[in-house]
């Protein structure tokens, strides 16, 4: 089938790609900003901590990647499990 063409997708050019992740950081920019416009009801004193919610979000990532690396060593099996 050397006559077909590959088909382009949308992410294979990096100017769609550079496109999209500016699309990304403005409305991250966005929110950020609107944290200190909006008034939020909130039920804890910490919720009042502008960007809270993502500061408490990037937290619950980083201790989740550390406790599945910790997790690895614990229930990783040997490289040659399948060949025995």
């Amino acid at each position: 089938m050397p006559d077909e063409k590959q088909k382009d997708y949308l992410f294979d050019k990096p100017k769609n790609v550079s496109r999209l992740l500016n699309g990304f950081y403005v409305i991250c920019v966005l929110l950020v900003i609107a944290d200190f416009i909006v008034h939020r009801h909130v039920g804890f004193a910490w919720e009042e901590i502008p960007a809270f919610y993502a500061l408490y979000g990037f937290a619950a990532c980083v201790v989740l990647v550390v406790i599945a690396k910790k997790m690895r060593n614990i229930v990783m099996r040997k490289e040659d499990y399948y060949d025995e």
